[in-house]
């Protein structure tokens, strides 16, 4: 007989309940807030269990408890946070990246920028063997560690617990005496002919990836398209690829109108 790990009455819960609560993630991405009676009905459970389900979300900073059920801020740190963001379209994030790697070939240097869409990318650079990864990402610093084929170059800084990543002069300064062959950067927002990101320090960092690169890719995901942030943080004439999983908007279409800028759309399984 087949064994599943976590399998037997005590696993079987833990399953449901992870299922439940990725669920209830899932509908705050849509509706920016959830309710708690509905919740209850909606999952056939008690009042109690949703409370339970909320309040382990609410400490992994994922939303915010209020009065009768959920809430989380569109464009604000709920939902940049690193930890929300990993429990995300795990299907999109994956087609982005499997098309990412066709840029890369074994011998390359490549930048890889935080963010969960960009762990995804990092996992599957392993098979691109040998390669030399530059990163400040703690997430794909910590899966390369160790590997053999891999030269992993951490870039320095002030650790964000926030984005699960390193920011700052110390990252910024490291990246100026850098140059790799390509630089995959991801964001948050882009509309007509620019992408954009809402807090400051990402942008330095990202911008001086870009500068180290002789070439970059912006990966976004198609949720985030047709959306503004408070700081430009590139003009897409600015990458050499744009990797999104569905086409992109006339505006942007436009402003890549007579640019080499090549589109890539992801093919996602349904």
């Amino acid at each position: 007989m087949l064994h599943r790990p976590g399998a037997g009455p005590h696993g079987d819960h833990r399953v449901k309940r992870e299922e439940r609560r990725q669920e209830i993630i899932n509908l705050l991405v849509e509706h920016h807030a959830v309710d708690l009676d509905d919740l209850a009905k909606r999952f056939a459970v008690s009042k109690m269990t949703v409370h339970r389900d909320l309040d382990e979300l609410e400490s992994a900073g994922v939303l915010r408890k209020v009065r009768g059920g959920a809430t989380i801020d569109a464009g604000t740190q709920f939902e940049s946070d690193f930890r929300f963001r990993q429990l995300q379209e795990a299907d999109v994030k994956r087609a982005i990246a499997e098309a990412a790697l066709d840029l890369v070939e074994p011998g390359m240097t490549v930048i890889v920028n935080d963010g969960s869409m960009a762990a995804v990318l990092g996992e599957a650079l392993l098979t691109k063997r040998p390669i030399t990864v530059v990163t400040n990402n703690a997430a794909v610093l910590q899966r390369m560690q160790g590997e053999s084929g891999v030269t992993l170059i951490a870039l320095g800084g002030t650790y964000s617990d926030k984005f699960n990543a390193y920011f700052g002069l110390v990252t910024e300064e490291a990246l100026s005496h850098l140059r790799a062959d390509i630089a995959f950067i991801s964001a948050p927002a882009a509309a007509g002919a620019f992408a954009y990101h809402m807090d400051e320090r990402i942008v330095r960092a990202k911008r001086a990836m870009i500068a180290a690169s002789r070439q970059a890719c912006l990966m976004i995901n198609s949720r985030r398209l047709g959306h503004t942030a408070l700081h430009v943080l590139a003009r897409l004439d600015e990458f050499d690829t744009v990797i999104s999983d569905s086409t992109l908007p006339a505006d942007m279409q436009s402003a890549l109108e007579g640019t080499a800028v090549t589109v890539t759309i992801a093919a996602t399984t349904d």
